[in-house]
């Protein structure tokens, strides 16, 4: 069964990352090894068919493989590996709305399953794909093969592929995905906040504010959730912003350091090369020479973006 999602995923994925006419849903292909990548998870559920990758969100690692289904229900800065190609994956972006319509659907009075209750998980899960759940992403991907159905089919199936995930271990996260009033709710808050705002000077105390939470516990919940504290995750989006902008364009360190929000273009150096190994200006060059010679389909692994 794996066998065919792969085939369909491969039939209609144009390119590295591809977003289809089915809505929500984006299909990755990978032939290539490659350099690791700077990526912006957003809330997402990443059906991994082939091969395999690592992620790095501060001083949390995680690996999906081959029949296995990852959940991630924040924004999350990470650095991902494609430690096996070729690489194959169906990915869908989370709706809440859809989500909390399906469980009112599953349980109008709250007696099929308990309220969540506790603050609730959050950030990257993990879980083994049933038979199940390979057979409605098959549908769903092959919905590509027949366009006319994509209007009257895609939500059904969408529904359906949320309705096997509720009753694996991604269930418990799933359900607190829809609560407004929950931790997990609060450090999606703060991550989405900062993801906004994160070339100005930012405050622990303004990001808790914001949050409704007091500072220790939004350092813990979301280092919990994240890997890292959120001054450190706003570093993370500063430097992967600061390396797209780098091999983008023909621009200097020191501007890039000035418009992600560095005031001391010393500091960026440091903190940069601290994260990528060299200094920028060698790293850009290093990186503009591994899109030369591995071509576009290798991946060359600077610029953020989204992508399972």
């Amino acid at each position: 069964m794996l066998d065919e999602l792969a085939a369909a995923i491969a039939r209609h994925g144009s390119d590295m990352w591809s977003d289809t006419a089915v809505p929500r849903q984006r299909l990755v292909t990978l032939d290539e090894p490659g350099a690791p990548l700077d990526l912006l998870y957003e809330p997402m559920i990443c059906f991994v068919v082939q091969g395999s990758k690592s992620s790095v969100a501060g001083e949390r690692s995680w690996t999906a493989g081959r029949g296995q289904v990852f959940l991630n229900s924040l924004v999350l800065p990470v650095t991902a590996t494609f430690e096996e190609v070729p690489y194959r994956s169906a990915v869908l972006r989370l709706d809440g709305g859809r989500l909390a319509k399906l469980l009112l659907e599953l349980e109008p009075d709250g007696r099929d399953q308990p309220a969540p209750s506790g603050p609730g998980p959050v950030g990257p899960v993990t879980a083994p794909m049933t038979p199940e759940i390979v057979d409605v992403v098959t549908r769903w991907v092959r919905l590509l093969d027949t366009p006319q159905d994509i209007r009257p089919l895609a939500g059904r199936i969408e529904m359906e592929i949320l309705y096997r995930l509720l009753g694996t271990a991604l269930g418990p996260t799933l359900r607190h995905f829809t609560l407004d009033d929950s931790a997990a709710a609060r450090v999606r808050t703060a991550a989405r906040w900062i993801c906004v705002r994160f070339t100005e000077p930012l405050s622990i105390d303004e990001i808790a504010a914001t949050a409704h939470m007091s500072t220790a516990s939004l350092h813990r919940n979301f280092k919990a959730a994240t890997g890292m504290s959120p001054l450190t995750f706003q570093k993370h989006l500063r430097l992967q912003e600061a390396r797209r902008l780098l091999l983008a364009g023909d621009t200097t360190a020191a501007l890039v350091a000035e418009k992600v929000g560095y005031v001391s273009a010393t500091q960026f150096n440091r903190e940069y090369r601290r994260a990528y190994g060299l200094p920028p200006g060698q790293d850009t060059a290093r990186l503009r020479n591994r899109l030369a010679d591995a071509g576009r389909g290798a991946g060359a692994g600077a610029g953020a973006g989204a992508g399972a």
